[in-house]
């Protein structure tokens, strides 16, 4: 892997090349002035550089934008950086500094709240879309993979080098590897391998000081906080090392819906108390929304039971009479696949389209939809009674959205013998099943948006009997900024706590104390970035 070979060297910035006085008289221009006389640059800088006078600058910044109601925002970057190497990001990270910039990074932009490319201060986006680059060790079961590198093009590149090795993360395959992996990134197979962090055995990291780390350089703590403490608050992380999972040649995927009238609640009444204690090589994933039904003529709620099992149809039927019958799941729903099949096939009902696409579909970054969305997100403890879901159902059917959906995931397995305190990601023994709520629209229109989420608000209130307290757990990669809003990065640690430790749980006073280590001047940091202690704090 070139990017291995060519740029893993340690390069200390010396000091009295810059100072680290930021002022805000200086301009964006000053900036760029700074990246092309920087010293160690090994690409033409000036490639890469794109302002907002350039040609290029508007297609640039909305290539990777997955959520459109950013797209038309006024807090656009300065400067937009498309690195080719670690020393253009190095330079990116002190001319910044220099020059009272923010940094904002981006990977593959499906950023909740889209703070991976929209600030309310002059900042400069770093957009690692360049940075994509894929090294699959089918002998040690391993991959390199750049931040830039997509879902999609790590499963495909796995799948040409073996056909029973897989990797335990998301199901779109547009998402960027960097947010995934650092946000704590889950899939269809965390019950049997964990989440994506989980088998992140290695990292490389552009500290604040601009100087390249891997694991031993970069010390435990700091290994610890990026698997899953949200890496935009520590630095800029370039590539991760991580252990590939043993898959079937053959496994079983199925994607089967009922709706209200074919006794959806009462099966989804089973599955709460059953998905969580299932054999870890099955995982159902309920989607959850309103529809119009052909079949009875009318509005109603459909539940779609999304399942991969790792193993032969065979094995699965019998598994499934015996702990689910309700659901009533024949032969005829199943479809047996290799594991970049069944990527494939997940993909496909998140956007779409047949699933009988080629896995070369994988390797498309291109956007397929312009949604606008709102997402937010809980954790359950205990079956939620069927009142509950009745009354969630009521909100849906009155609700004046385009699009509303829930998704609940369920833990046990793997997720149940992983310690809270491992990583970051404190989600693990002590809930049943996770739940994504999401709301999207296409409608222009400020009005459109405020009931939108309005809507999803108040389904998120409703919720609140029914779901984790003390703290309400949330997840990091839904990012929510309705939960609590740093001032410019610059909240207290007590402040931060409000949305701290719905995130992070136990675990938020050690991620600040890491933050408070590699960067105590809080240079990387947005509105829901890890804070920094004071002396009292501390």
């Amino acid at each position: 892997m070139k990017y291995l070979s060519s740029y893993f060297t340690y390069v200390t910035v010396i000091a009295l090349f810059f100072s680290f006085q930021p002022s805000s008289a200086d301009s964006h221009e000053n900036f760029v002035r700074c990246l092309y006389n920087y010293p160690h640059i090994t690409n033409t800088i000036s490639n890469v550089v794109y302002t907002q006078t350039n040609s290029s600058y508007s297609s640039l910044l909305d290539h990777t934008i997955e959520n459109h109601r950013f797209s038309n925002s006024s807090s656009k970057p300065l400067v937009i950086v498309t690195p080719l190497d670690v020393s253009q990001i190095q330079a990116t990270i002190i001319c910044s500094q220099r020059h009272g910039l923010q940094i904002r990074t981006r990977s593959g932009g499906h950023d909740y709240e889209g703070l991976s490319y929209v600030a309310g201060v002059p900042f400069v986006l770093l957009d690692l879309s360049n940075l994509r680059q894929i090294a699959v060790d089918e002998e040690n079961r391993t991959a390199w993979v750049q931040s830039g590198a997509t879902l999609g093009e790590l499963y495909y590149r796995i799948s040409q080098k073996s056909k029973t090795l897989g990797f335990p993360a998301g199901v779109c395959a547009t998402v960027g590897i960097g947010g995934h992996f650092s946000g704590g990134g889950y899939g269809l197979m965390m019950r049997k391998y964990g989440i994506a962090a989980d088998n992140v055995i290695d990292a490389h990291i552009i500290d604040v000081n601009g100087n390249l780390l891997d694991r031993q350089a970069m010390g435990e703590d700091l290994f610890w906080a990026i698997r899953g403490g949200g890496g935009a608050s520590f630095g800029v992380i370039v590539a991760w090392k991580v252990n590939l999972v043993p898959v079937p040649s053959t496994v079983t995927v199925f994607d089967v819906s009922r709706t209200l009238e074919e006794n959806a609640t009462e099966i989804i009444q089973k599955w709460q108390v059953v998905a969580n204690k299932l054999d870890e090589r099955i995982m159902i994933r309920v989607d959850i929304a309103r529809v119009n039904s052909r079949q009875h003529g009318k509005v109603t709620i459909k539940a779609r039971f999304v399942s991969l099992f790792l193993g032969g149809v065979e094995e699965l039927i019998p598994l499934m009479q015996n702990s689910l019958p309700e659901l009533g799941l024949d032969r005829k729903d199943c479809k047996e696949t290799s594991w970049i099949g069944s990527a494939v096939f997940f993909n496909a009902v998140l956007i779409g389209t047949s699933g009988n696409e080629p896995p070369e579909v994988m390797l498309n970054r291109t956007q397929l939809h312009l949604w606008k969305y709102k997402g937010k997100s809980d954790y359950v403890t205990q079956p939620i009674p069927v009142e509950g879901l009745q009354g969630l159902w009521r909100l849906l059917y009155e609700a004046k959205v385009e699009n509303a959906q829930l998704q609940f995931a369920p833990y046990g397995g793997r997720m149940y013998e992983i310690s809270e305190s491992e990583i970051p990601f404190s989600h693990r023994s002590q809930y049943i099943f996770h739940i994504h709520y999401w709301v999207t629209w296409q409608e222009e229109g400020d009005g459109i948006a405020q009931r939108h989420m309005n809507f999803i608000r108040r389904e998120y209130k409703y919720m609140e009997p029914y779901v984790s307290n003390s703290p309400r757990a949330a997840y990091i990669n839904y990012r929510d900024l309705d939960i609590g809003v740093n001032n410019n990065g610059y909240t207290s640690y007590t402040q931060a706590s409000i949305w701290g430790l719905k995130y992070f749980n136990n675990n938020f006073k050690r991620l600040a104390k890491v933050k408070t280590k590699v960067d105590p001047k809080n240079f990387f940091r947005n509105e829901q970035s890890i804070p920094i202690l004071s002396m009292e704090e501390y």
